[in-house]
């Protein structure tokens, strides 16, 4: 029988097997079951081979098989399998979170935009209804307030009433569908941001002289100023935002503690496992197979809340950045509106609805938020029968004597040891000097060191990136220690391997190595992850060097057919000449002329003289009062 046949006979028992469990009183989850299925017939030691035809022996070995492993499998290895696939199941890309809120939220809307475009007005009270629907509406959408609370129906009311007042919507009504959609998404955003504007300056009311201010709209309503000063437009107040931090803090601080809690118990469940080879100490009824599901489980846990703990912190740093915005647009808005008696409401209203924007946006991150909380309350549930077991008394006991270290610690001491490229020439490795961001690369198997994995019988060590790096298969691995990264490096292939065979005992390790996304190691009913690609483009010189150039070079395929047309016409073409009665019994002649040359002469010199200055001295002007003025000539002789 053919691997796909096989697979199909596989699919048929699990199905059964899922029936079965039902009739049962249990009622597992078809992933569920479909997993644990699949790990029967992939573990090596039931020697189960596809390629060969099923028998009804055969499907009936395989259902004991998975009924064995189903009642004796440590409750903690079942517990990690169902939170890993509970974690898959409601976990998601954050831009994939934010599509399915607007989804939910264009679904809440759907029913009452249907009414309100839809709707036929014929009498005053079909009027008074649908413009009630479109505050719903509008109230729905910007989730300030409920339909239910007759303050917010009683604010939304008048500041709808000063853009949109019951008088339009008989023109409303007169507009296609996908017309009455748009002005309906606009009146929301609008309506919100004069709301949110109103509630950002309540405190500075007083302060304000209100009856200055209106503002005219250049489109023919000439009440529009006097409706806006009766629903008191320039109002201000908002505490959500300080609320909406408060709740991410209490969030973030609450994963975090829990983190804590996780990685301690992993700590200690390290410490037992590389104390004790064979069996714990004393009376105790756990053995070391169970204790190592018990670590597999918090280790899980400890990387599914860093996940929600980083994403957690990226909404915090959202959050801060909108309520920046936020503050900004609504100062931006005071500065537009209050200097001025009347504003033009084509420039104060898309300023309007970039704040309803930004509060939109504000709503999804606190809707992000909430669902991070949901996930992480919903992750606490696989941990509880741990407690059960492994109470507190019982597991200071076993660990009396025992040092704890923590994965900083183990960090510190091992990376003083550093690989040198020098000794293993054969293998590429990133070390810390010569990569930037090392601790932050995507490495293989989580971060776990796969030789610890291996040589300590399943022990799970986080590996230490200041080692080094090893690059295999385009694939980063890293290691608890150096001569762990040297043994892993002699023979990379048959380590790897080995991990994947351990995997296959114990079943939770194939999502918490992440070795369902390698391709090679894939289950069936799994899907192969896309590689990352990108466009890109390249700009090169046309002609790089001119003496390539081909002048008579021609791309254009018709003018090449220009061309051969005119040539085949030439070729069938004959020349004529006619002698005409102007040439008749003539020749030509030609004539070469010369322009005259530029000739001149010299006939005389020019010269020039040197006549001296006068200069005459006037003596006896001071010191004689009665001696007379002489006048002495001091010119110079023009012969001299």
């Amino acid at each position: 029988m053919a691997q796909a046949q096989a697979e199909s006979v596989v699919q048929t028992i699990i199905r059964e097997l899922t029936q079965t469990c039902a009739v049962g009183g249990e009622a597992p989850s078809g992933n569920f079951v479909d997993f644990m299925g699949t790990c029967v017939v992939q573990d090596t030691r039931n020697m189960f081979n596809g390629d060969h035809t099923l028998t009804n022996h055969d499907k009936q070995i395989l259902k004991e098989l998975y009924k064995e492993r189903h009642t004796t499998a440590s409750i903690w290895s079942l517990d990690t399998i169902k939170m890993q696939l509970y974690f898959d199941k409601n976990y998601t890309s954050r831009r994939e979170f934010l599509k399915e809120i607007n989804r939910m939220l264009e679904l809440r809307l759907n029913q009452v935009s249907r009414e309100i475009t839809e709707c036929r007005l014929k009498t005053k009270e079909q009027l008074d209804v649908l413009y009630r629907k479109i505050i719903t509406f509008i109230l729905l959408g910007s989730g300030m307030g409920s339909p239910s609370d007759i303050s917010s129906v009683q604010e939304a009311t008048v500041a709808l009433q000063s853009i949109f007042p019951p008088t339009e919507l008989g023109a409303f009504s007169m507009l296609l569908k996908s017309d009455k959609e748009q002005q309906l998404s606009e009146l929301t955003m609008t309506v919100t941001g004069i709301r949110l504007f109103n509630k950002a300056g309540k405190k500075e009311e007083a302060e304000i002289n209100f009856s200055e201010l209106s503002i005219i709209q250049y489109t023919g309503h000439s009440n529009t100023a006097e409706r806006l000063q009766t629903c008191g437009f320039f109002l201000a107040r908002t505490a959500v935002p300080a609320v909406l931090c408060e709740a991410l803090s209490v969030t973030s601080q609450a994963i975090e503690n829990e983190l804590r809690g996780s990685q301690c118990l992993a700590w200690k469940y390290t410490a037992l496992l590389e104390k004790y080879k064979d069996r714990l100490p004393g009376e105790s009824d756990v053995s070391l197979v169970q204790l190592k599901h018990a670590l597999y489980n918090v280790r899980q846990h400890e990387l599914f809340l860093q996940i929600l703990l980083a994403d957690a912190g990226l909404c915090g740093k959202k959050t801060e950045i909108l309520q920046k915005d936020i503050s900004s647009q609504i100062n931006l808005l005071k500065n537009s509106v209050q200097p001025k008696t009347a504003v033009s409401t084509t420039k104060v209203y898309p300023l309007f609805r970039a704040l309803s924007k930004l509060w939109s946006e504000l709503q999804d991150e606190a809707e992000l938020q909430n669902v991070f909380s949901n996930i992480q309350l919903g992750l606490r549930s696989f941990l509880t029968s741990q407690a059960k077991i492994f109470s507190k008394d019982s597991l200071d006991s076993l660990l009396e004597g025992l040092e704890v270290i923590t994965d900083r610690q183990r960090m510190n001491e091992s990376s003083c040891e550093r690989i040198d490229p020098a000794e293993m020439k054969q293998n590429e490795w990133l070390l810390f000097e010569t990569t930037d961001n090392l601790a932050g690369l995507l490495v293989q198997f989580s971060g776990f060191c796969g030789y610890t994995l291996v040589h300590n019988n399943g022990l799970l060590l986080p590996g230490n990136p200041y080692i080094g790096v090893l690059r295999h298969r385009e694939k980063l691995y890293v290691f608890s220690s150096k001569e762990a990264a040297l043994k892993f490096a002699r023979s990379p292939d048959h380590f790897i391997a080995l991990v994947t065979e351990k995997a296959k005992c114990f079943p939770e390790l194939i999502k918490l190595l992440k070795l369902h996304q390698n391709p090679a190691h894939m289950q069936p009913g799994e899907a192969v992850i896309p590689k990352q690609k990108c466009d890109s483009f390249t700009q090169t010189v046309v002609h790089p060097l001119e003496s390539n150039i081909v002048k008579p070079y021609e791309w254009n395929e018709w003018e090449l057919r220009r061309k051969a047309i005119k040539l085949a016409d030439i070729r069938t073409t004959v020349t004529h000449s006619t002698q005409t009665h102007l040439s008749h019994m003539r020749r030509e002649n030609i004539t070469q002329t010369w322009l005259p040359k530029e000739v001149g002469c010299q006939t005389k010199r020019d010269g020039q003289t040197g006549v001296p200055r006068p200069q005459i001295f006037l003596a006896g002007l001071r010191g004689q009062r009665d001696g007379c003025v002489e006048k002495v000539d001091l010119t110079r002789s023009i012969y001299e």
